[in-house]
């Protein structure tokens, strides 16, 4: 079982199933020097950030996960220098991660890749009470999962906008690296939306990876815990970090909390997730590719394929359209383009502007399930 996910090499992404200089005029006149006049200080645009505050209101909501699992493993015996094959024997693991409270009544988020393979869970509050918890549901498309703890009067974590986080904007990361509880470690967001191929789920039929970056430093343990921002809201789950060795070198990788709000929701109400989609295979639209459909700049993604009775088919969408906009948020990336559809049901109704012969179109699209339909799947 992964505690995190250890990225060694990233590659930029092509296709998918599914400076500046002051120009002043010349002139032949003598150049006039004026007086310098004294210029007024500017106000800071950077304050210090002070985040006592917000760590005490979110810091009991982060919990500590103990995962415990058995495993088969070979069993050998050495006899006169031969070895003989003595069947198997079973193995008890443990291994530890984070999670987030969001309900009083004890609903915690946290990882897939933090309890997929769980036999026992117990999860330890910040005041040290250790409780047993139950899985209420798994979604491997995002690496995410909820449990349950039987408890009532907890402090939680309210949701925020993922979508409104800025680059740049301060936040913090809390969780349980080496088992160290109640670790709180701060950074700025540094990129949004960032696809990775990090989420290998065999039988998944698509994943759903649009991380938030940070330079919040996670280590291993840290995965399921919170992702907050200045106003105390949680706005993603600690995932993943990049690094060759297991250790934090500088980047780490959380999911969006809007994903994750609307994941938690199905899996609670439904126990599995209820997952619209397009219907449409797509590509990043390069430089070179940009040149090539004469557009101005690279933008939105690229519609390689349709697939027939589909959601973008039966609106009228075609190959070779170029997608720039899903519910009215920009899309220039496969990552975010699975961000906002992600957001919404089989059977919603979801508004998306394209580019066709350079000129600009909207269409409403019904989204469709996996199986073509806008029936609730229950688990």
């Amino acid at each position: 079982m992964r505690k995190i996910v250890l990225i060694a090499a990233l590659a930029v992404l092509t296709a998918l199933p599914i400076g500046c200089t002051a120009q002043t005029e010349k002139t032949e006149n003598t150049i006039q020097t004026q007086p310098q006049t004294q210029r007024q200080p500017l106000e800071p645009l950077l304050t210090q950030t002070d985040f006592t505050e917000v760590a005490a209101r979110t810091i009991d909501a982060v919990v500590h996960i103990k995962t415990e699992m058995t495993k088969l493993t070979p069993l050998y015996q050495s006899f006169f220098g031969m070895i003989i094959d003595r069947g198997v024997q079973r193995q008890t693991y443990n291994a530890y991660g984070s999670g987030v409270i969001i309900s009083s009544d004890g609903y915690i988020v946290t990882n897939n890749h933090v309890v997929q393979d769980a036999e026992r869970l117990t999860v330890t509050l910040n005041d040290r009470r250790e409780i047993p918890a139950r899985i209420v549901g798994i979604d491997p498309a995002t690496d995410l999962a909820v449990i349950k703890i039987e408890a009532s009067n907890l402090q939680s974590i309210p949701f925020g906008n993922s979508d409104s986080a800025r680059i740049g904007e301060p936040v913090l990361a809390i969780g349980n690296p080496f088992n160290l509880t109640s670790t709180v470690t701060a950074g700025i967001i540094s990129a949004k939306a960032r696809y990775m191929n990090i989420i290998n789920n065999p039988g998944v039929e698509s994943t759903i990876e649009s991380f938030i970056q940070t330079d919040a430093a996670v280590n291993s343990g840290n995965s399921g815990g919170a992702l907050v921002n200045g106003r105390a809201e949680l706005i993603g789950i600690n995932t993943a970090i990049a690094s060759g060795n297991g250790y934090y070198t500088g980047y780490s990788f959380a999911i969006p909390s809007n994903i994750a709000r609307k994941v938690t929701a199905d899996l609670r109400h439904y126990g599995t997730v209820q997952r619209g989609y397009l219907g449409v295979n797509v590509a990043e639209v390069t430089p070179q590719l940009a040149a090539k459909l004469k557009l101005d700049q690279p933008q939105g993604v690229f519609i390689a394929r349709v697939i027939p009775n589909c959601a973008a088919d039966k609106a009228g969408l075609r190959e070779g359209d170029i997608l720039v906009k899903v519910n009215n948020m920009d899309v220039n990336s496969y990552a975010s383009m699975m961000e906002e559809v992600a957001l919404f049901n089989p059977g919603d109704a979801v508004e998306v502007a394209f580019l066709r012969d350079g000129k600009l179109h909207t269409a409403t699209l019904t989204l469709l399930n996996s199986k073509g339909n806008t029936q609730i799947i229950k688990n």
